[in-house]
């Protein structure tokens, strides 16, 4: 099998090859052994490898002995025998890499191998799709193997309850949907008891469609959101006056990163309107922030494109899948923004509540894997941020798919007609023809196409998951036309009908190139599997959406020298390599805006951390004393230097402000008399001031065998944590809008953000503190009280 891995692999990664061909003859050695064996035997060695764990072994020592127990279970059970190079495939994962294997090549079975060695250390394995349909497939078809195997195995799906959602996470191996595995760690750090938690800590994940669920959906957090009401009013002022706004003159709009800002002309309409002095003055904050949202609705979204309108409700459309999102809203205002554009009815503002990327969340776990048709073109995203190498594993049969030169063509319409001239050559011999778009609207516009020519068709635009997967997989019948948006289906096999072979397999058409090569090396993926025949074809124009967005200038300038052949088609030797260094400054822009986000992010996630440590440890705590008083400390220390700062003189201080807010969470301070004595330095009025507080927490020691008063104190402190958490992330989205501006002052806005987010925090994690110091006070007041009412 080596011979077939230096083919394709630079000779540097021969002496990897060569581990991972040792390891597969080591695979192949035990087979003997696993045949002869019976059943309960065969299922016995899980017990006998998990004991060699406990007694020393690493996963690594027990690894091929593993995989051939997997291998012949698979055999008995599922009827399937892993290739070699699938076993290749799942010792690259097992060392918390990516393989990248063709469609086809049966991924689903390779995630067995790494997912029985990995979970055999009994801390749970993680195997993620980009799909409920997917999750809940390769659940139903691997489970028995996994079972057979004695290990268990759950399924985690948006509609778990949080019982069966526990149960999943307490299994061997655990199938589901990705986002749904962040929103459930997002949601156990907002319960109110510890015992509601669902998650254990993570140790091994795979992510099956990994370029998907890591980079392309990497641009949108993961945000679990409050219903808020939202000013209707401003929203509707906004929408209006947005629509006096013009580009360059009150706006600029970089199509490329896609972001709005005002310029001095716009801001000066602004304060005109609202009849204020200076727009970025902070009380005025809100106001920047109702603005900028109108606008950015304005301009960054398109009605059929972005959102559609049905039943006086406005609905989002997934870009990647081109799906309706029921039930999901954009945050922080834009989808108001974007009611009010249109008309409509504005609903409540959804606030964050929690929230966290892809990049950090899946950073969490301490090995995490991946499998894809398409990851080689994004590996330097993978290695900076996730620490994955990408491996190309060999097809189990060589690829004989023929990939034709793209044809290019001067505009949208003549590159639809030479599309329908494309179908009307195959169709009648029976070629089963798939055409692959990158949104809806050029889904129904190949279609309106084909209609017009009166070709026969099946539109996959918006439909259910499972309707999705049962057309794609049938598109490699006789005869049949699909049009699909460029995720439809992901997944999926296209396996070709009788005697499709003959006719030289499935023939792909793509009607754009898309932003990433990645994603036009996956439409092309389509055909071709295991050995098949096939071929591709991209029948683009100069008027491209991608064209349009990054090279605009550009193709303006060339058109000059445009030389066009039959059917208008573009002869210029040089136009492929136009079109592909548009397509490399359009991954570079991606790859930038998901480095921003991240980066702001990360500042967001090290608070995150200490929040959510001081929540888990709150909800834990049962020795409240010891937990309380460095707080009681940092409140007496901090009050004291707020009200009494070395600016001001002492006989200036106003020590009855500072006695009344001391007494606020200490409240044995009401006998200090602060106000009646002098003081030559803060230091001495915190010395005076040290005793009474030693004295309430040696009161509250008494306090903390009170069950009930701990109680209220975890759930109000716990309560107290999360308002203010949520007020502090809004304010990070706050600080987040203005960062834009300052950037044209040639700062850089990263360091500000990191700056002035550190400011913000101290303070709302100080303030955090201070209203537990406070709801002790409080509840020890209350209970004392109690006490003396019962004498």
């Amino acid at each position: 099998m080596i011979e077939s891995m230096k083919k394709i692999l630079p000779a540097k990664n021969e002496r990897q090859w060569k581990k991972y061909d040792s390891s597969v003859q080591s695979i192949n050695a035990y087979e003997d052994e696993m045949v002869h064996l019976s059943n309960d035997e065969l299922r016995n060695k899980t017990v006998q490898l998990q004991q060699a764990l406990h007694n020393g072994s690493s996963i690594y020592d027990i690894r091929e002995e593993a995989f051939a127990v997997v291998r012949e279970a698979s055999k008995r059970v599922l009827g399937m025998r892993h290739f070699d190079v699938q076993l290749v495939g799942g010792l690259v994962l097992t060392e918390g890499d990516i393989a990248e294997m063709a469609t086809g090549e049966g991924k689903t079975l390779v995630a067995t191998l790494p997912s029985y060695l990995r979970a055999l250390e009994g801390k749970g394995v993680h195997v993620i799709t980009v799909n409920e349909y997917l999750a809940r497939r390769d659940f139903e078809m691997m489970g028995p193997l996994y079972e057979f195997l004695g290990l268990s195995v759950g399924l985690n799906v948006p509609s778990c309850s949080q019982a069966e959602k526990r149960a999943a996470y307490q299994a061997d191996i655990t199938y589901g949907l990705g986002t749904e595995f962040g929103f459930d760690f997002l949601r156990d750090h907002m319960v109110k008891d510890i015992s509601q938690k669902v998650q254990r800590p993570y140790h091994f994940a795979i992510v099956d469609e990994v370029d998907s669920v890591l980079i392309d959906e990497a641009k949108t957090p993961l945000v679990i959101a409050g219903k808020m009401e939202s000013s209707a009013n401003l929203h509707k002022i906004g929408a209006r006056l947005s629509r006096s706004f013009t580009q360059d003159e009150d706006y600029q709009y970089d199509r490329e990163t896609k972001s709005v800002s005002l310029t001095e002309q716009g801001i000066t309409k602004i304060e005109r309107a609202f009849g204020i002095d200076n727009l970025f003055d902070i009380e005025h904050q809100t106001l920047y922030h109702y603005m900028i949202q109108a606008v950015r609705a304005l301009v960054m979204f398109e009605r059929d494109v972005d959102y559609i309108i049905e039943e006086q409700e406005l609905k989002l459309v997934d870009m990647f899948t081109g799906r309706l999102m029921e039930g999901r809203t954009m945050s922080d205002g834009l989808h108001q923004a974007l009611e009010a554009k249109e008309g409509l009815s504005i609903t409540e503002e959804n606030k964050p509540q929690a929230s966290i990327t892809v990049q950090n969340y899946y950073r969490m776990y301490p090995t995490l894997s991946g499998m894809t048709g398409t990851a080689k073109t994004e590996e330097k995203e993978f290695q900076t941020v996730y620490g994955m190498d990408v491996i190309q594993i060999p097809t189990n049969r060589p690829v004989i798919r023929e990939d034709r030169p793209d044809r290019v063509f001067m505009t949208k319409e003549q590159k639809y007609e030479e599309l329908v001239r494309e179908i009307a050559e195959i169709h009648p011999t029976g070629q089963p023809i798939l055409i692959g778009t990158s949104s809806i609207v050029q889904s129904d516009k190949a279609a309106e196409y084909l209609d017009k020519a009166g070709f026969s068709y099946e539109l996959l635009n918006a439909k259910s998951v499972e309707q999705e997967v049962h057309l794609i997989s049938v598109a490699g019948e006789k005869g049949t036309i699909t049009i699909a948006t460029n995720m439809a289906g992901r997944g999926t096999d296209i396996k070709l009908g009788e005697g499709v072979a003959e006719l030289g397999g499935l023939h792909v058409i793509g009607t754009e190139r898309h932003e990433s090569r990645r994603i036009d090396n996956q439409l092309k993926g389509r055909s071709g599997r295991q050995g098949d025949p096939g071929s591709s074809q991209f029948i683009i124009s100069l008027e491209d959406n991608m064209i349009e967005r990054f090279a605009r200038v550009e193709r303006d300038r060339k058109l000059k020298s445009i030389k066009t052949g039959e059917n208008h088609q573009v002869m210029n030797k040089d136009i492929h390599k136009f079109i592909d260094t548009v397509q490399k400054i359009s991954e570079g822009s991606h790859y930038n805006i998901r480095e921003f986000t991240l980066k702001l992010d990360d500042v967001i996630n090290d608070q995150r951390k200490v929040i959510y440590e001081l929540r888990d440890r709150v909800l834990k705590e049962n020795q409240i004393h010891e937990f309380v008083s460095p707080m009681v400390m940092d409140f007496l220390i901090h009050e004291t230097e707020r009200y009494c700062p070395e600016t001001i003189v002492p006989e200036d201080w106003p020590l009855e402000h500072l006695e009344a807010e001391l007494q606020r969470g200490i409240p044995t301070v009401k006998d200090a008399a602060v106000s009646e004595r002098s003081y030559e330095h803060i230091e001495d009025l915190k010395e005076f001031l040290t005793p009474y507080a030693d004295r309430y927490l040696t009161s509250l020691k008494v306090s903390q065998d009170s069950s009930t008063l701990q109680e209220r104190w975890k759930q109000g402190s716990v309560a107290a944590i999360d308002q203010l958490w949520v007020r502090h992330l809004e304010m990070m989205n706050r600080l987040k809008e203005g960062i834009g501006i300052r950037q044209y002052q040639q700062e850089d806005p990263i360091r500000l953000y990191q700056e002035d987010g550190l400011d913000i925090f101290k303070h709302n994690f100080y303030q955090i503190k201070k209203e537990m110091v406070i709801l002790m006070a409080k509840l020890t007041d209350r209970a004392e009280k109690g006490r003396n009412k019962d004498v």
